[in-house]
């Protein structure tokens, strides 16, 4: 008789909820502090400006991918320790030396955790695996003109949206504009400066991946 072997189950995700600004804003101020940097200092090294951090760390505004991208750079976190989610690190990471594998991680439907901003809805998936190479975003989104932002999204890396509902245009500071419907995708340089415009009656719905150049990736996180 064959002997049945054990299947590991994957590792659910935390029912959904919502991303609080202050909360996040505090883990910014927090591991500024530890690695002894002024608000200015912080600016210089990631290029946003010194209103800005400070807002985000009292928690008065919402951060687009870009600007949390470039603090989390400049602070040495990994990206998704600033929404502050359980730590499991992925392979490849520095307190996951001695395992080789990635621990499967699920993300049921509509509970990922939401980090909300006047043009996009980010739904964070797989939110509590750090080390992992990307950061995959299911995402609704709100802008509908280029002026709803004030200058083009610019990080390092690459980038791919997946169109799952509603319309969708991408605009290029180079001029390139693609128009999506539902089941076209796109692959980018997000070192482009680059815009998502929901053109349909609904903010369109989309799944993103962005992954992140290896000399931007940190060595260690706090």
């Amino acid at each position: 008789m064959a002997k049945s072997v054990g299947r590991r189950e994957p590792v659910a995700a935390e029912a959904s909820s919502q991303i609080d600004h202050k909360a996040v804003g505090a883990r910014l101020r927090d591991a500024r502090k530890a690695r002894g940097l002024t608000l200015m200092q912080l600016s210089e090294q990631s290029g946003i400006a010194v209103s800005t951090i400070s807002k985000a760390e009292r928690g008065d505004i919402a951060l687009t991918y870009d600007k949390f991208a470039a603090l989390a750079h400049a602070l040495k976190l990994e990206f998704d320790a600033i929404f502050g989610r359980g730590r499991r690190a992925a392979a490849g990471s520095a307190a996951s030396s001695a395992v080789s594998h990635i621990t499967p991680t699920f993300t049921a439907s509509g509970q990922q955790m939401i980090y909300d901003t006047p043009n996009y809805e980010y739904g964070m998936l797989a939110n509590d695996l750090t080390g992992k190479r990307m950061v995959p975003m299911r995402a609704h989104v709100r802008a509908r003109k280029l002026s709803d932002f004030p200058d083009f999204i610019r990080h390092s890396g690459e980038e791919f949206v997946f169109l799952l509902h509603g319309s969708l245009e991408l605009r290029f500071d180079t001029g390139a504009v693609f128009e999506l419907k539902p089941g076209d995708s796109l692959y980018f340089d997000s070192s482009v400066g680059h815009v998502y415009l929901s053109t349909g009656k609904k903010p369109a719905e989309v799944l993103v991946c962005c992954v992140d150049t290896d000399a931007h990736r940190p060595a260690d996180a706090i």
